[in-house]
C-alpha cells in the first residue's frame, strides 16, 4: 500500500532513537529518548488551500521538526507515519 498526500499535507516518519551515546555507551530501549525529528517521506502538490496559494517548500528526504501534538498518526504495512500540514512543520534540520 502507498500513501499519497493531498493538498498541503506532508507524510513524515519519526527518526529512530540513538542506540549509543557519543561516548559509545549502548542504551536500552527504555533509556532511549524519542527524537522530535522526522524524515519527510512524501509531499502533497500544494495549490489552493483555504483560499490561499500554498507552495510546498519541503521535499522527500528532508529532516524536519513538527509540533509535538500535530498531525494524524497512521500505520501502513506495520510502519508508523504521521500526516501533517506543511504549516505544522516548525523547522528543517540540516546536517
Amino acid at each position: 500500500m502507498k500513501l499519497i498526500p493531498l493538498s498541503d499535507r506532508v507524510i513524515v516518519k519519526q527518526v529512530d532513537a540513538e542506540e549509543t551515546t557519543k561516548a559509545g555507551i549502548i542504551l536500552t530501549s527504555a533509556a532511549q529518548e524519542k527524537p522530535q525529528i522526522f524524515e519527510v517521506i512524501a509531499v502533497g502538490p500544494g495549490g489552493l488551500v483555504d483560499g490561499n496559494e500554498v507552495e510546498m517548500t519541503v521535499e522527500p528526504g528532508d529532516k524536519v521538526i513538527t509540533g509535538k501534538y500535530s498531525g494524524t498518526q497512521v500505520k501502513v504495512d506495520g510502519v508508523e507515519y504521521t500526516i501533517v500540514r506543511q504549516n505544522d512543520i516548525l523547522a528543517v534540520v540540516e546536517d
